[in-house]
């Protein structure tokens, strides 16, 4: 915990700093906004792992990993001495919360106990779309037309590969789960980034997750009482990751290469996370992963790259 205490002081002290070079990133962001699209792509394998065989519920964890990492934040908090938001900032991450605490794991988990992780990560490959028009509407950022053009490119490149690797295309009941799962965490994520610049990275889902505690907590009780866990080792591994990086720690970086954005540019690394995602499905899952990987992956990677590198044209009346 005493690592918290530079990067507490870190994150404050450079909150103020960041909106100022916001629509002229330095390479920082980007690298920070990958390094949490990294932690970030097994959360749809580890899910997967954690609820298809029924020994923990997908209410438990969705729920219960929430409940873990709230702990690890309060914790985080308090020896930090951090100050509590100011009124209009708690209904900004009662947002946060909502879709990235509660919305997104809960939906992601009753949806993966019948999809596949391949078959996730072609719906959940939208979720870069979906946060850059959020964090243009929200943000106040005005992305040129090529832009758009490069980013609904990659959009498409990425639900193609992903639909070539086997997971099934074509409508499925658990696909308005993961629709759902994308808006709540466009939101979150959107909402999130603008929230970082004020309260500081890992200030923001700490927070987020100690709202949501009640909630989570309630729900974590409903699912033990319904439903015991009767995980294997496997699992509760999966479990743990779960809880520990993509419910905290990937948020650290995530958020923090959103808050030094834009963070429309930012969110088009996620373009890499399904191909990341379908690459550990297969690994650690035995997923089919068939020869247009190498082709596919590239191309995906290629598109992300040419969103990123697109400048970003001021808004009316900015700096």
């Amino acid at each position: 915990m005493r690592a918290l205490l530079p990067l507490s002081m870190t994150v404050q002290s450079s909150a103020t700093l960041t909106e100022a070079p916001a629509l002229y990133p330095s390479r920082a962001g980007l690298l920070w906004g990958l390094l949490g699209v990294a932690a970030f792509s097994f959360t749809v394998p580890f899910t997967r792992a954690a609820t298809a065989d029924g020994g923990l519920s997908p209410l438990f964890t969705g729920a219960g990993r929430a409940v873990v990492a709230a702990l690890l934040a309060a914790a985080a908090l308090a020896i930090t001495r951090q100050r509590l938001p100011g009124g209009a900032q708690w209904a900004r991450l009662a947002i946060v919360a909502g879709g990235v605490v509660v919305g997104f794991p809960l939906l992601t988990s009753y949806a993966l106990t019948s999809a596949s992780a391949g078959h996730g990560a072609v719906v959940i490959a939208l979720l870069p779309a979906a946060t850059a028009v959020l964090a243009v509407l929200r943000g106040r950022e005005r992305p040129p037309r090529s832009f758009w053009v490069t980013a609904a490119a990659g959009a498409v490149a990425a639900v193609a590969f992903a639909l070539s690797q086997g997971s099934g295309g074509g409508v499925h009941g658990s696909d308005l789960l993961l629709l759902g799962a994308v808006l709540a965490a466009g939101a979150g994520y959107a909402e999130g980034g603008l929230l970082a610049r004020e309260l500081g990275a890992w200030q923001t889902i700490s927070w987020a997750l100690v709202l949501s505690a009640p909630l989570t907590i309630a729900l974590t009780a409903v699912a033990v009482a319904r439903h015991p866990p009767a995980a294997t080792a496997a699992e509760w591994a999966a479990f743990a990751y779960l809880a520990v990086v993509s419910m905290y720690l990937g948020f650290f970086a995530w958020y923090r290469g959103l808050a030094i954005g834009p963070m429309a540019r930012v969110s088009q690394i996620q373009l890499v996370q399904p191909v990341l995602s379908i690459c550990w499905a297969a690994l650690l899952l035995r997923e089919p992963l068939s020869w247009p990987t190498a082709v596919g992956g590239l191309a995906v990677i290629a598109c992300a790259g040419t969103a990123v590198r697109t400048r970003l044209a001021p808004a009316p009346g900015g700096r």
